[in-house]
């Protein structure tokens, strides 16, 4: 026994390490899964968004219209146009606000039906499918319909307001009220998403912590404020997280809505991006549009990420 002991101490410790990282069954079923789905992924994501977002940056610094080469070459010109222009301070405000009702209402009100459509009760699975019904509904198809809603001479609007006798809103039409004409399509739209979320985190929470607290004597509020919610704590991040991500890339629901309009008061900054870069041509100033997204949104993920999601 003394004799095999000196053995193997007498072998190097990195012998050793090494002995044992090649017999590692977890290592050898590794690597073949690397070397035949890695490459493709990497080409991939090489192609469609390395590639695409470098061609961004670089066409950002060049007035062009897309016909032919870029040979204009004006630097950060674009940029400073961008910023100096009102439609564009508009649509970064627009993008704010969006993210504030997102975050401020419509999350909350996704959890507060959650929280009643959580249990087994009759007819929970047909609520469940109305609520979540909207968001399936694709965004072009959803604009469209509230459009007709909205109108102010055939839409629901125009005849509720007729039948009880009031003036005709044009609220599409309204600088002042078209953007919160499209708020409201936005909760109503994605909220079922976020409901959905929270229905699973509320079927994973153990009913044995919530049947301890009653006991305890915990009120409704209390099980919700100090049971519930802490352990829906990662679902809450995570739907806040999309929230956020989906407020700035949002486009196809305000395009067939709006268009951006009245006066570039519903512009969001992909609308902008399209407007702009797309419609009317200016590919350089688009591709600015493109690159301040591209950087807001990478450092709004990464930061919200490294903040508040680096324990789940």
């Amino acid at each position: 026994m003394t004799d095999m002991t000196a053995t193997m101490a007498a072998v190097p410790a990195t012998a050793r390490r090494k002995q044992v990282r090649y017999k590692s069954p977890t290592v050898r079923g590794r690597l073949p899964v690397l070397i035949l789905f890695l490459p493709p992924a990497l080409l991939l994501f090489t192609l469609f968004v390395i590639l695409p977002m470098g061609e961004a940056a670089w066409y950002s610094l060049y007035r062009w219209n897309g016909y032919g080469l870029p040979e204009h070459f004006v630097g950060f010109r674009n940029f400073e146009v961008l910023f100096n222009n009102a439609a564009f301070s508009q649509a970064l405000i627009n993008n704010g606000l969006i993210i504030l009702v997102s975050v401020l209402l419509q999350v909350p009100l996704a959890l507060w039906l959650a929280m009643m459509l959580a249990h087994r009760i009759a007819g929970v699975v047909a609520f469940r499918l109305i609520f979540f019904l909207p968001y399936v509904l694709a965004d072009v198809a959803a604009g469209l319909i509230w459009r007709f809603v909205y109108d102010g001479d055939y839409g629901l609007v125009a005849a509720l307001a007729g039948f009880f006798g009031a003036a005709t809103p044009y609220v599409l039409a309204d600088r002042g009220l078209a953007i919160y004409a499209v708020l409201a399509v936005i909760i109503w739209k994605y909220f079922g998403f976020h409901m959905m979320l929270f229905i699973a985190g509320l079927q994973a929470v153990d009913r044995s912590v919530l049947e301890a607290a009653e006991i305890d004597g915990a009120t409704g509020w209390q099980k919700f404020r100090y049971v519930t919610l802490p352990l829906l704590g990662s679902t809450v991040r995570l739907s806040v997280f999309f929230a956020v991500i989906g407020s700035l890339q949002l486009f196809d629901l305000v395009m067939p809505l709006t268009g951006g309009g009245p006066s570039n008061s519903t512009q969001t900054m992909v609308t902008f991006l399209y407007t702009y870069g797309v419609t009317r041509m200016q590919v350089g100033l688009g591709s600015a549009v493109g690159v301040v997204l591209f950087v807001i949104c990478v450092t709004l993920a990464f930061g919200y990420k490294r903040i508040f999601m680096r324990h789940d």
